[in-house]
């Protein structure tokens, strides 16, 4: 089987700034993390290709410091990652990321699946993942908790999803996409040779002019049809607590009682 991983670096939560001037986030310089529903797919894809066989890819877009992210995919088993990076992709919105990362599958050749995370924990979306199948024409199965059954033979593929009102399973034909929930497995650690061999890999870049039929008009800040268009902090609440005075509890409880109907609290 031919898997692709689709991963993200992500800001460390305690350290996520905003340019004033883009409305986007400043990524370079920040202390960075693999997105975390992104490692339960890497996970996944891995135990996939043990089961069948075949090959694992990473593939992100990002930063020059992006690099971290696919050595580390590596050092947990990738079999191969590439990473797309480029002025011309600066400030995509999850539309142009979606049409970017598409477009290098595509370059990729034929594929059994893609893999996502379920969303990334910066901009909480859940956009690009869809965007991507989208694109490429193919199935998605969202919010995938459990792979019931693949048969890379007949080309099917029957998942559970975990879903607000309860769990459905769904059956699609290959190749297609899915977003998986933390559920669905436990990440394992790399070992420190592994760690150590895919610090020597050499992990290929790809610009926008290697993309084929790539639209320079799609991509980036001005490629993106959503834009943050200001920022702010929200005032603060302003407000105080009321202390009820009574006698016995019992006398609190009934005027606290009184206060919350006048209010139409409830």
């Amino acid at each position: 089987m031919k898997i692709i991983v689709c991963l993200k670096q992500v800001p460390d939560t305690s350290d996520v700034r905003i340019d004033p001037e883009t409305h986007t986030l400043i990524r370079e310089g920040i202390p960075s993390i693999i997105n975390p529903f992104d490692m339960y797919a890497i996970e996944e894809a891995l135990r996939l290709k043990e089961k069948f066989g075949g090959k694992v890819t990473a593939l992100t877009l990002g930063p020059p410091q992006s690099l971290k992210a696919l050595t580390e995919a590596v050092a947990m088993g990738a079999d191969e990652a590439i990473q797309l990076s480029d002025r011309a992709f600066a400030g995509s919105d999850s539309w142009a990321t979606s049409y970017t990362l598409a477009l290098a599958i595509r370059k990729l050749g034929e594929f059994d699946l893609v893999l996502c995370g379920k969303q990334a924990i910066d901009g909480d979306t859940g956009q690009v993942g869809p965007g991507i199948a989208s694109q490429l024409g193919i199935a998605q199965l969202t919010y995938v908790f459990k792979i019931v059954n693949l048969d890379p033979e007949a080309r099917l593929i029957t998942v559970e999803r975990l879903l607000e009102e309860g769990r459905e399973i769904v059956e699609a034909r290959l190749p297609a996409l899915l977003t998986v929930l933390k559920d669905i497995n436990q990440p394992r650690t790399a070992s420190f040779i592994k760690i150590r061999d895919a610090s020597k890999k050499n992990i290929p870049t790809w610009s926008a002019a290697d993309l084929p039929g790539v639209d320079p008009a799609m991509l980036g800040l001005k490629g993106s049809p959503t834009q943050v268009i200001q920022i702010f902090t929200p005032p603060m609440r302003t407000g105080g607590a009321q202390l009820i005075e009574a006698g016995t509890v019992r006398e609190s409880a009934a005027l606290l009682a009184d206060k919350i109907i006048a209010e139409k609290i409830i």
